[in-house]
């Protein structure tokens, strides 16, 4: 039996009130950023709830995702409904203008993006009276308490996909258990990436019929895009040379990477490495690295091609990271030598390459177990465990070739999970096919 619905607290009416009075200094804030990166007002304006696009007639159904990854996990979700319900059409919302930029590149068909509005009374009234969603999906762990609040009181059934907590969040939440009560049950379903998330969100008042254990997104989305004149010039300036890729890289990591790659050096004189930040923007910054540590390099925003004696290529840049995975098997990814939480495995493994790992992996923990057993990823911890591990493959094909099919089968085990996915959301939400 579904108990009754949590009613707002105190907390989340001080919440509300505040949104109101800070809503356009917040604006102010996040307009400057969008500005920045080249986004025009009129869509700027969006984070006020005021829309570029006409709502389209007919069932719509709204997609939430905060950033890229959220973003670019949801997209093949969206076609796969969009099969099933085939008079449906489809909004996707997130922050940032690289994510929008990167969504505008693969929209799936009958779907349009928008940036979100902001929290606050005013943006949310005009996004909901424009759009008028049938339902509203919210990806990972992105919580707004008045967008929710409101799609609720409207009558608009909400899920959470994908759903992420760390305990650090879950800590907080506990709290204030009757405000996380009240925000999670404007949830008709919660769909967790594993069973320990379930738990915490359980912790922190969840209604325990309104949870699944499901899968991770990631794992049913697309393989990233490879453009594939890119990759025949790197492969012509390359040279038949060997190559081995960095990926998604932190502070504090790249100083490992590039103390293995000069121990590798050693017996591997032609060896390239491809260094991809996680955040472009930090291009300087690990420029200067290199050549603090005596390297030679070519930089992609630079235009500077890849000559016999460059030993690192800096690719700076968004938006092409399927093309270094295709062009090379032998990936590191990052974001797991410090306690970041590691990054999406699955992007690696579809492109048909092997991943090396740090052990700091909790936001993917669910996966990466699997994936060591089978020996589609190992695990380093520091410079000189990377050298050898980058090294055992480079010398020993044959065990490359196993641990990319391992990489594989594994991915491949994952992909049958879409159909159940998109039936169990359909069902929570009332969503059936028409016609």
């Amino acid at each position: 039996m579904t108990r009754p619905v949590a009613k707002p607290t105190a907390l989340f009416h001080l919440y509300r009130g505040t949104a109101r009075v800070v809503s356009p200094l917040a604006y102010l804030m996040v307009s400057r950023k969008l500005r920045r990166h080249g986004v025009s007002p009129r869509r700027m304006h969006e984070r006020l709830g005021n829309a570029s696009e006409r709502r389209p007639a007919g069932r719509l159904i709204w997609f939430h995702a905060a950033s890229v990854g959220e973003s670019l996990s949801v997209l093949t979700l969206i076609t796969h409904m969009g099969e099933y319900l085939s008079d449906a059409e489809f909004l996707i919302t997130s922050g940032t203008a690289t994510s929008a930029a990167l969504i505008a590149r693969r929209l799936p068909p009958r779907t349009r993006h928008q940036f979100v509005p902001l929290d606050a009374p005013g943006p949310i009234r005009r996004f909901y009276d424009h759009w008028r969603p049938d339902a509203g999906i919210f990806v990972e762990s992105e919580l707004w308490p008045g967008i929710l609040d409101a799609g609720h009181r409207r009558g608009v059934p909400l899920a959470l996909l994908n759903a992420r907590l760390s305990g650090k969040s879950a800590a907080t939440w506990q709290k204030a258990p009757a405000t996380a009560r009240f925000v999670l049950d404007r949830f008709a379903l919660m769909l967790t990436q594993n069973a320990e998330i379930a738990d915490r969100l359980l912790s922190i008042g969840a209604d325990p019929a309104r949870v699944k254990v499901g899968s991770n997104l990631k794992a049913t989305s697309a393989p990233l895009p490879v453009d594939h004149d890119t990759l025949e010039h790197m492969r012509r300036d390359l040279a038949a040379r060997p190559v081995w890729v960095a990926s998604s890289t932190h502070p504090g990591e790249e100083q490992v990477v590039l103390e293995a790659h000069k121990t590798l050096l050693r017996d591997h004189p032609d060896l390239c490495l491809l260094l991809v930040p996680r955040h472009p923007e930090r291009g300087d910054e690990v420029a200067a690295l290199v050549r603090e540590a005596g390297l030679t390099m070519a930089r992609r925003t630079a235009q500077e091609p890849i000559a016999a004696g460059t030993q690192v290529y800096m690719a700076d840049t968004l938006g092409e990271t399927g093309t270094w995975y295709a062009l090379s098997p032998l990936v590191f990814l990052g974001g797991s030598l410090r306690p970041i939480g590691g990054h999406n495995p699955y992007e690696v493994a579809q492109a048909g390459a092997a991943v090396m790992t740090g052990p700091h992996v909790a936001n993917f923990a669910e996966t990466y177990a699997p994936l060591l057993a089978m020996g589609g990823a190992v695990e380093v911890s520091d410079a000189a465990g990377l050298a050898e591990g980058m090294r055992n493959w480079l010398e020993h094909p044959d065990r490359l070739e196993r641990a990319r099919a391992a990489a594989g089968a594994f991915v491949a085990s994952q992909q049958d999970k879409l159909a159940g996915l998109v039936s169990t959301l359909c069902s929570a939400l009332g969503l059936a096919p028409r016609g």
